[in-house]
């Protein structure tokens, strides 16, 4: 007897701009997208309705939920770091004349970190300017917050810097390793943190004695990261499934990775993880969604490729992980609901 699997809801949008960013507010209720245009789609899930918000005179290139959940933090070429309410109100939280804002980190503590140059600006829980910390040895090109917020790390040339928050004017402990280093991560137990390099390869430093440890293979720079709840597995894109690093026992250097959810070729170019589970969802360049389960190995097509599919570009999961956002290049964005079946 064959099962069947029913497909989660889902409502579809086509902004007609680059996808650069995804996010939900505290309570799920609210989608947002970033576009290349420098608008801000914000999606009513009640009602299926949308707004739009001109965050930028140009692109967003960064974006994430605001900690006090009724909020989004975008960053854009055009300098300017914005707050966008859900309602539609817009502010400016600060702005780098003449530079990009494509690092950016936000934590539930309140904390705000976005890259500058080679600079960090951090605003403290209820601040409103920020610190100053660096410089680093290059333009910064990733930020993560430890999962306690008392840390930021930054990613740039020869490894990560980490700084600690509440003394800033203390020097940051330094994660050596040459080349560039692209994408950065906390594993959510803060025992690990993972850096991707120009180099096709993930690297990884123990956080309790320094120790660490190279993953290579990819067969494209590895852009995104994703840890699952129980940190157990560190999981990339850039390959064509999802790669899985096992980090129990003595740790995955050395060892195959775990393999699953193959497809069709395609590479994937983003991952997220569910914030509380083991399941995963991966976008692909050619337009598909597919969903993982770390404990059965096995994964659902969420949307598969039709004739003309565009790279998908932004993922996120809601807070409860029962809504799942995602946006591509061609501007196509939807959001699914894994409590309600089709």
């Amino acid at each position: 007897m064959s099962e069947t699997v029913k497909l989660p809801a889902k409502r579809e949008f086509d902004f007609a701009a680059y996808v650069s960013g995804a996010a939900f507010s505290a309570d799920g209720e609210t989608a947002a997208f970033a576009l290349g245009s420098g608008l801000v789609k914000l999606v009513t899930i009640a009602d299926n309705s949308t707004r739009e918000v001109e965050a930028h005179n140009g692109a967003s290139l960064s974006f994430a939920p605001h900690p006090d959940g009724v909020s989004f933090v975008s960053g854009g070429d055009d300098g300017r770091l914005v707050r966008i309410g859900v309602d539609g109100s817009l502010a400016e939280i600060g702005k780098a004349q003449g530079r990009w804002i494509d690092a950016l980190a936000t934590h539930k503590n309140g904390g705000i970190a976005c890259g500058v140059g080679k600079e960090i600006w951090y605003w403290a829980p209820g601040g409103t300017e920020p610190k100053k910390l660096g410089p680093h040895p290059s333009t910064i090109t990733a930020l993560d917050f430890s999962p306690d917020g008392s840390r930021v790390a930054a990613a740039h040339y020869g490894g990560a810097s980490i700084w600690q928050v509440r003394n800033p004017a203390s020097a940051p402990r330094k994660m050596e390793w040459k080349g560039s280093h692209v994408a950065i991560k906390y594993a959510p137990n803060a025992k690990f943190l993972a850096t991707t390099t120009q180099d096709n390869a993930i690297h990884v430093w123990r956080l309790a004695n320094g120790q660490d440890m190279q993953m290579a293979g990819y067969r494209t720079k590895v852009k995104t990261l994703a840890w699952t709840a129980d940190a157990r597995f560190l999981l990339s894109d850039a390959a064509d499934c999802f790669v899985c690093w096992d980090f129990s026992g003595k740790g995955p250097e050395g060892q195959p990775p775990v393999e699953y959810g193959f497809g069709d070729g395609a590479g994937m170019t983003g991952i997220v993880a569910h914030p509380d589970s083991g399941f995963v969802c991966g976008g692909f360049e050619n337009g598909a969604l597919r969903l993982g389960d770390m404990d059965s190995r096995r994964d659902l097509e969420l949307r598969a490729p039709a004739d003309i599919q565009k790279p998908i570009r932004a993922m996120a999961w809601s807070p409860d992980g029962w809504r799942i956002a995602a946006g591509a290049e061609d501007g196509y964005a939807v959001v699914f609901d894994l409590k309600n079946k089709s």
